[in-house]
């Protein structure tokens, strides 16, 4: 059986290889051409759990599952929050392809994902970008929304401070482009075009009466139906799409939150981000729209990441 280690990973999935990547499985996730239960999860004790994704892809003719362990607070030990290995399968012989290195595969396709659905939603114009969270998902997504904007501005807030100054200085080295450090949530997000929330918040950390008309969200970080990082009117104020419709019902905090609380009816979620892409659905309609991308991440994605760095090895 072959191994994908993180570090090739990392070299056989540039961040721009797999954007496309994600635009196609995104599609074809919307156009039924792919099989997807829902998540299980075996809750660890407080703030840990053991999830599993499986996923059959008839068109890539594999099948497979992630296995991960989400540990929140793996950042005071200097740890990733989420670990784990994706297993592939070729779903015609059922023989075992290969396994990856979870971890790697998560931090690139999870970015990717959100820059696809930016890449469609945000304005053409946009140059701005807040970044509330500064973790391994911060640096994916900065890194993905330069593939896709011209972005001049970076705001950076996150719940732990030391993180702040960490990322704004690592990255002016990397981009030509200014990093704000910011004291407030409000701070980071007011006049940002493009707003990517990648906390570990289970509490709403952005408000809709902060973000600006026009401005895309990227809402990434909580991934149960008790948690959220938006505020019902801020989710009450958006067209909403999510990754897959059945996992934003079952699973988005900041949907089904919002829902229960009167802010918005069930037909508020619009669809999927495949569907605009398979042009089946409108997406943004005016400069002045809110939009938001409900990014739940599913085992699609980590599968066809994980086909793709397997034949880059073989070829």
């Amino acid at each position: 059986m072959k191994y994908i280690s993180s570090e090739d990973v990392k070299r056989l999935l540039p961040m721009r290889e797999c954007i496309e990547l994600m635009r196609e499985v995104l599609k074809e996730v919307s156009l039924g051409n792919t099989v997807l239960p829902l998540r299980t999860a075996t809750k660890l004790g407080d703030e840990k759990l053991l999830g599993i994704m499986s996923a059959y892809l008839p068109y890539k003719k594999v099948a497979g599952a992630k296995v991960l362990t989400v540990f929140h607070r793996n950042f005071e030990k200097g740890l990733p929050s989420h670990q784990g290995e994706v297993l592939l399968f070729d779903s015609e012989t059922g023989s075992v392809k290969g396994m990856a290195d979870a971890s790697s595969i998560t931090a690139i396709r999870t970015a990717a994902a959100s820059a696809a659905a930016t890449d469609i939603l945000a304005l053409k114009q946009a140059e701005s970008l807040a970044i509330l969270g500064g973790g391994v998902q911060a640096r994916s997504h900065i890194e993905a929304m330069f593939c896709i904007r011209n972005i001049k501005r970076v705001f950076v807030w996150s719940i732990i401070e030391d993180e702040i100054a960490k990322l704004t200085g690592e990255m002016k080295d990397k981009y030509k482009a200014e990093f704000i450090a910011c004291k407030t949530a409000e701070e980071a997000v007011r006049g940002a075009d493009i707003i990517c929330t990648v906390t570990s918040a289970k509490t709403p950390v952005l408000h809709g009466e902060w973000v600006k008309k026009g401005a895309h969200i990227n809402a990434v970080g909580a991934c149960s139906p008790v948690e959220r990082e938006l505020s019902s009117d801020c989710v009450a104020r958006a067209r909403l799409f999510g990754d897959r419709k059945e996992s934003t019902v079952n699973e988005a905090g900041d949907y089904i939150l919002a829902l229960k609380e009167g802010a918005i009816k069930q037909d508020h979620l619009l669809g999927e981000i495949g569907e605009i892409i398979a042009g089946k659905i409108a997406g943004r309609l005016s400069n002045d729209d809110i939009t938001i991308f409900e990014a739940l991440g599913i085992a699609a994605e980590d599968l066809a990441a994980a086909d793709y760095v397997l034949s880059k090895q073989e070829s």
